[in-house]
């Protein structure tokens, strides 16, 4: 079976607009695109006030992991194409969790939580798989 939206004509910019107006309308204080050298974009990064005051988030496209799964399933497909799947699934993802949310099964900083930011650009993923987040024995 090949990657979910892996035919999604839908343009980049339509999904990233869907992604910063679910944001935008869960709370998101800011929202910021960041871009590669060539100009295509490369992440969300977004801001909401939570109990422990405004805190930042990072959501990555990994565009590069798209072109890989699709070459491994043996798609075939160009960077505009892995661009649009990449950029599809996560606008899919964040509508996921929006209606978590909104089910008020979770909090939108509980959801986001491994995107959170610590001010230098690191996700709280990053630093714990870079072995700077120590949980203990689990």
């Amino acid at each position: 079976m090949a990657i979910k939206n892996y035919t999604s004509g839908v343009d980049v910019y339509t999904s990233l607009g869907e992604i910063q107006g679910a944001l935008a309308a869960h709370g998101a204080r800011q929202i910021m695109v960041e871009y590669d050298d060539q100009g295509r974009p490369t992440g969300v990064a977004f801001a909401i006030d939570t109990p422990n005051g405004r805190r930042g988030f990072m959501l990555p496209a990994n565009i590069d992991g798209v072109c890989q799964v699709l070459q491994r399933q043996k798609v075939k497909a160009d960077l505009a194409q892995a661009e649009r799947t990449g950029w599809r699934n996560i606008r899919d993802w964040v509508l996921a969790q929006m209606a978590i949310i909104e089910a008020g099964m979770v909090s939108m900083d509980e959801v986001f939580l491994p995107y959170m930011t610590d001010g230098r650009g690191n996700t709280l993923y990053q630093l714990y798989q870079g072995g700077q987040l120590a949980l203990g024995e689990g």
